[in-house]
Order: structure tokens, then sequence, then C-alpha cells
């Protein structure tokens, strides 16, 4: 008999983990690194429920195109300001978050992430469950997949 699987947690729920973690300056701010060629990324904690990570962002530097493989998910910028463009049925829709904004998401959420400002920016981000594939896309007025890879840490 197998052990149950863990209810997933909701974007409310995600929300107030990535605050919390945010919250814990001592824990993310020794931790962060930045690198020139390319975003930096660290896995803060993992349980069976949610995973936490802490990104670096120097100007110019984002994501693809992409989703979180069916976990929902939560991130808060916690230094300098990123710019996301969300794909949904309709054209993309570009918001900026400042240091202390916020977006949640359900396991379906399509999105990309940029550093468009002049200074480097910090984000925590909550997954639930775990991270273990995600998917990338190109954008031609609709979403075109591109492939799908397993999350490493």
């Amino acid at each position: 008999m197998s052990a149950p699987t863990p209810a997933a947690l909701t974007p409310a729920q995600l929300t107030a983990t990535a605050r919390e973690f945010a919250a814990r300056t001592d824990l993310w701010q020794p931790a962060a690194r930045f690198t020139p060629d390319r975003r930096w990324y660290r896995r803060l904690e993992r349980t069976d429920d949610f995973e936490v990570w802490l990104l670096t962002w120097l100007p110019g530097q984002g994501t693809e195109i992409h989703n979180h493989g069916g976990s929902s998910g939560a991130f808060t910028v916690v230094q300098g300001a990123l710019t996301e463009r969300s794909f949904g049925a309709d054209e993309p829709v570009t918001r900026t978050l400042e240091a202390g904004g916020l977006r949640s998401f359900g396991p379906t959420y399509v999105h990309q992430v940029t550093n468009t400002g002049d200074v480097p920016a910090i984000s925590v981000h909550a997954y639930g469950p775990a991270l273990t594939v995600q998917s990338y896309f190109a954008w031609d007025g609709a979403l075109q997949l591109l492939r799908t890879e397993s999350v490493d840490d």
C-alpha cells in the first residue's frame, strides 16, 4: 500500500508561504548571488507539500515563456522590480512588480518574467507540489509548445 499523495496547496497558501520566506532575510540574503551569464537560483526548502526558491536577476535577465508542470505557485519581489507577461486566451498581459509585489497562480498558468529595470532584482518563489517539469513556449498570437524539461536543483 502506498502513502497518500499530499493535497495540492492553493495559490493563497503559496502566497502566504512566499511571504513568510521573503520575511526571513537571514535565510535568503546571505545566499543571494548574481551571475552575469544568466539568472541565478537556489532552492531554499522542499517539503512533501511545497518548495521555495530564491532567484536573482541582473538587468536584462529573464525566463522564457513557461509553465510550472501542473504546480501552482506564488512569487514576491524582495529587491528591485520584475516585469511579468502572462499568457491566457487573449493577448499577453504585462505588469511590473516592484519590491513587495506578489503574484500567485494556479496549475495551468503560463508566463515570462524579466528584469527590465536598471538595478538587480531578487525574488522568492513557492510552488506546490514541488516542480518536476516545466514546459516552454513560443508566442505568435497563440502559444506553441517548444519543449518540456525535468527540473533539476
